[in-house]
């Protein structure tokens, strides 16, 4: 049920791994699209709208969630890579008791502070309502998010890519069901939508556990390998904190954008909405390379084998340019049609809008493609605190573009903040894998020193 990722040519292994990681990805982008299709075709563009709105600041909790998560994956992957069993379910361990406490204080702060984040972001009264019932629910089922996304990881770590993907499926499919159920039959509105989107979440984390639990040997712990641990629990969160931060931090901007899209009006905000659900999905495959890359790197720098790093990284990079340029292709071609999913055809100026969305991003994918890629392989290699400057450069650029320009020049400048969060993420991050690259050949030979002084002696 494992795979490890320290034997073997770096390409094929990342793009073994990193496919049905891709078709997991896929599957919960896809109920995703599928919620709004629903709210947009059955309850209007001002539903929409809402759902919409919410988007960054969802982002901006449920993000943080995910990278803690990732993060606290990475030594669990680092100590697979080294074969130290016992150290890796300690880790485990101390990730479960970490993600109860986590869970408990996010969801208890965010829900008492919807509505200010509401208030705060400047919300349209017309769509203030059902903005409030969506991202409240979401909210509340944080606990569901964190179980998910544990336990997901730990099975990515220890090179098993595929069985998310199973549950995600079926996730996905009874999340289609209950949008249904929920908006069609009960007439429970957007929060509906929501409902149906943690319980399905909650269903995969289930999932996770009970098959976890039955088939991964080396996860079968003793009672005392249970046990709360600091030095355990500090490692986790030297490396997941700084992720879930580099996620939020990354996430202000997309908050500060998104409030000055609200202040353009509500047609604005369905545009952005259509396109980013759609760019969310073309968006999987970046997605699915960056947690390989964690993967790998945490493997190989377990192992000690640095020298792979720098394969398994021209290989993605390679995957990544191919991808960029196929799927702004689709962009150009079909758009108007793919945002057709989420609006009828009378919405014609909606439709013109969101279409600038996706191609202006879609020609800025392969910077993309670079963030997610080395961002990942750095957090994997163990400098998640590096990392989340990243983070920084990417709610500066947004920021900027937010407050300065997007009064200036509009929509088009909503276009362009994700292109430019991109690029300047990227300026930083190329010369930062270099400079950790060459930090761990430092570490490591001056391990190998000291051994070899140690072993003189004796």
């Amino acid at each position: 049920m494992t795979k490890d990722m320290t034997e073997g040519s770096p390409f094929w292994l990342i793009l073994h791994f990193a496919v049905p990681l891709l078709f997991g990805l896929l599957f919960q982008q896809f109920y995703s699209v599928i919620d709004t299709v629903i709210v947009g075709k059955f309850l209007g563009s001002e539903a929409l709208a809402a759902v919409g709105s919410m988007g960054s600041v969802n982002f901006f909790v449920i993000g943080f969630c995910m990278g803690l998560c990732n993060g606290f994956a990475i030594p669990v992957a680092q100590q697979f890579g080294a074969k130290k069993y016992s150290a890796l379910r300690l880790f485990v361990a101390n990730s479960a008791w970490l993600c109860i406490i986590f869970s408990i204080i996010i969801t208890i702060s965010t829900m008492l502070l919807c509505h200010s984040i509401l208030v705060l972001m400047k919300t349209p009264t017309d769509i203030f309502k059902d903005a409030y019932s969506y991202i409240f629910i979401i909210f509340a089922g944080i606990p569901a998010t964190f179980l998910y996304n544990m336990l997901a990881g730990i099975i990515r770590s220890l090179g098993d890519s595929k069985t998310p993907v199973l549950f995600l499926a079926l996730s996905s499919f009874i999340n289609i069901v209950l949008d249904i159920v929920f908006i069609y039959y009960f007439h429970s509105g957007v929060a509906g939508a929501a409902y149906a989107t943690v319980i399905s979440q909650l269903i995969s984390g289930i999932l996770c556990f009970f098959f976890m639990k039955k088939k991964y040997d080396v996860l079968h712990m003793e009672k005392s390998e249970w046990r709360f641990d600091r030095h355990y629990a500090s490692i986790l969160c030297g490396m997941g904190i700084p992720m879930g931060l580099q996620y939020s931090i990354t996430a202000i901007g997309s908050v500060v954008v998104q409030t000055a899209v609200n202040t353009l009006g509500t047609m604005y905000i369905s545009s952005v909405t259509a396109a980013s659900k759609l760019s969310c999905f073309f968006c999987c495959p970046f997605d699915a390379m960056g947690s390989t890359m964690a993967t790998y790197g945490g493997q190989n720098v377990g192992a000690g084998k640095i020298n792979r790093l720098g394969q398994g990284l021209q290989a993605c990079v390679i995957l990544g340019a191919c991808y960029s340029v196929l799927a702004l292709g689709v962009y150009v071609l079909f758009a108007p049609q793919l945002i057709l999913l989420f609006v009828h055809s009378s919405e014609v100026e909606l439709i013109a809008n969101a279409r600038t969305f996706l191609i202006i991003n879609g020609a800025f994918y392969f910077p993309l493609a670079l963030v997610n890629i080395i961002r990942f392989l750095i957090q994997g290699m163990g400098f998640s605190r590096f990392a989340i400057f990243s983070g920084v450069f990417e709610m500066i650029a947004r920021t900027v573009v937010g407050f300065v320009f997007v009064p200036i020049f509009g929509y088009y400048a909503v276009c362009a903040a994700n292109p430019t969060a991109w690029i300047l993420a990227d300026i930083f991050l190329i010369p930062a894998y270099l400079l950790c690259v060459k930090k761990l050949r430092k570490t490591i030979r001056e391990t190998e020193q000291t051994v070899c002084v140690s072993t003189k002696l004796a």
